[in-house]
């Protein structure tokens, strides 16, 4: 799978957990460019994540995370 087909698939879960069709994510965006972004939604993404890709993150994996395009990055080496 191609980083772009992973951000596509990203963007959908982003989209389903915050409830916003018009979401669309790059792989800048951090936590501060969405307002509903917290703490419980990180971890509700993150699981999400892991089922819609079949993978788990690592807390070395979830410590980099600091923009979507670092989720990316650990997505497409786990896939």
């Amino acid at each position: 799978m191609d980083r772009e087909q992973v951000l596509h698939r990203v963007n959908a879960v982003f989209r389903d957990i915050f409830d916003d069709d018009t979401l669309a994510i790059t792989e800048e965006n951090s936590a501060a460019d969405i307002p509903d972004w917290d703490s419980l939604t990180h971890i509700a993404l993150l699981a999400e994540i892991e089922e819609c890709f079949g993978i788990r993150f690592s807390m070395k994996d979830v410590l980099g995370m600091q923009k979507v395009g670092n989720l990316l990055d650990i997505i497409v080496h786990h896939t």
